[in-house]
């Protein structure tokens, strides 16, 4: 008898999930219990940590209110560690989605040599960063380093890069650009093979040419995909840390501190390990990735009826 109703129990719950907009349902829980762990509980743990005044050690507790947030007005190293950050993300983001695309457009072809060059090019993303920052370090390091060496064979100056502050952020960009781009172009290349060649068939009937085909057709096909990679390459950008954290420790004369080594640097080693002060930081920085990947969605939604 109880056989019997647990068989019929399952069988109910198998009904009840046999249509697909509840059978989607079931997909989509993994992935939202992880994110309910690492994601939203973390950020309204962080909310309501950001209202006290409290140290790493969980020691001399007290409420604050809202006195966190108005003191980030007043902080000038917050401020310019922001002002990095946008700098970084919109030097880096162009680069970064143009070499893509241009990458993709070549490699889409179905040739042997150019679906090799696919996995070539997207090597350097599975790379971890601290090694790739490491390596990089050693290499552009002005007494030991490799550039070093050569251009002294050469006669070519011997430039200081992550020593230099003039040079510090666009060689950190370069090191991104070089090695975060292989994933836009796989995405990139991947909305190329998608597009329809009835497109390209009667682009070529009216006299288009492979520049014009690109611009009419290759372009405005790729807007949605486009806004994907520059909406995510951007978030990712304005959360940038480890390569910072590797190579320059924010370093020289902080004109590579970004925000989040900056948070990080407040809530685990500068002392007295102001935890609440680095999470009104962090909900601060997180309200702004939001705004500023609400604003560009808009615009890729509004543009995309026309690419159709």
């Amino acid at each position: 008898m109880q056989e019997a109703i647990i068989i019929k129990s399952v069988a109910d719950i198998g009904r009840y999930f046999n249509k697909p907009e509840r059978a989607a349902y079931l997909f989509i829980l993994p992935a939202f219990s992880i994110m309910t762990v690492f994601l939203f509980v973390p950020l309204i743990m962080a909310v309501g940590i950001s209202c006290f005044n409290i140290n790493i050690f969980l020691t001399n507790i007290k409420f604050s209110g809202l006195s966190n947030y108005a003191q980030i007005l007043q902080d000038a190293r917050f401020l310019n560690a922001l002002k990095n950050t946008l700098y970084f993300t919109f030097l880096e983001m162009p680069i970064h989605v143009a070499l893509g695309l241009l990458v993709a457009v070549y490699v889409s072809k179905n040739m042997r040599f150019r679906r090799f060059l696919r996995s070539v090019y997207y090597v350097p993303t599975v790379c971890s960063m601290t090694a790739v920052g490491i390596v990089w370090t050693f290499l552009l390091d002005p007494q030991i380093g490799l550039y070093t060496y050569y251009s002294s064979l050469f006669g070519l100056p011997n430039l200081g890069f992550l020593k230099d502050p003039a040079m510090a952020m666009p060689t950190v960009v370069l090191l991104t650009v070089w090695k975060n781009f292989g994933s836009t172009m796989v995405v990139l290349t991947g909305g190329i093979l998608s597009i329809s060649q009835s497109y390209y068939e009667a682009a070529e009937i009216d006299g288009a040419g492979a520049v014009a085909k690109f611009f009419k057709v290759t372009l405005p096909m790729l807007v949605p995909t486009l806004g994907f990679c520059v909406i995510t390459n951007t978030m990712a950008n304005i959360q940038v840390f480890d390569q910072i954290y590797i190579m320059t420790q924010g370093g020289p004369l902080y004109r590579t501190e970004t925000a989040v080594a900056y948070i990080y640097k407040v809530g685990f080693q500068r002392s007295p390990m102001d935890l609440g002060y680095a999470s009104a930081l962090a909900v601060v920085l997180s309200l702004m990735i939001g705004v500023i990947a609400l604003t560009m969605n808009r615009y890729f939604l509004q543009k995309e009826p026309d690419a159709v």
